[in-house]
């Protein structure tokens, strides 16, 4: 099997893993949960993403790694790592937390998809030798991180129950 076709397949089940994993435990978990609690569990995983500055270090990845891709994928994750923080740390200021979690949110999936694109455009799962320790982010963290911002996403937009807004703001008094 080509290096490409097991990057492929190991991505691709990096997904099924992880929808599985999440289906499971934690999306009922989530779904169960106040807005703001699974808003700041979700930011608590992706404050993280500062750790995708790897992409960068020499030594951890092939020199040969395409700075096409290592670069924007790099500070992507952390601009989404550090919006993620700033929403926990504004969690006492509602309104700005609320602020941060979208922008992480959408700063995030963007990178993602950004993140894919370079990787395509410049060759990496041919050549995913050259991500060397770095290999499990694209086909274990990622999904997670792609998953968590669909589910974040889902909640921001989902309706709320009158009996659920009227205990959010109780709970915020």
């Amino acid at each position: 099997m080509s290096p490409e076709s097991i990057f492929r397949l190991h991505l691709a089940l990096g997904y099924v893993a992880w929808l599985l994993c999440f289906t499971v435990y934690v999306w009922p978990r989530l779904r169960s949960m106040e807005p703001f609690e699974a808003q700041r569990a979700i930011a608590t995983l992706h404050s993280f993403r500062f750790f995708g500055l790897v992409f960068m270090l020499p030594g951890v990845v092939s020199p040969d790694l395409p700075a096409s891709f290592a670069v924007p994928t790099a500070y992507g994750d952390l601009a989404t790592g550090a919006l993620a923080m700033l929403a926990l740390l504004a969690a006492r200021k509602r309104p700005v937390f609320w602020f941060f979690v979208v922008a992480f949110n959408l700063v995030g999936a963007v990178d993602l998809v950004l993140a894919y694109y370079h990787a395509i455009q410049a060759g990496v799962p041919v050549h995913a030798g050259e991500l060397g320790a770095t290999y499990v982010i694209p086909v274990i963290v990622v999904p997670l991180l792609a998953i968590t911002h669909g589910a974040a996403f889902y909640l921001l937009l989902r309706p709320q129950s009158k009996g659920a807004r009227v205990l959010a703001n109780a709970t915020r008094t």
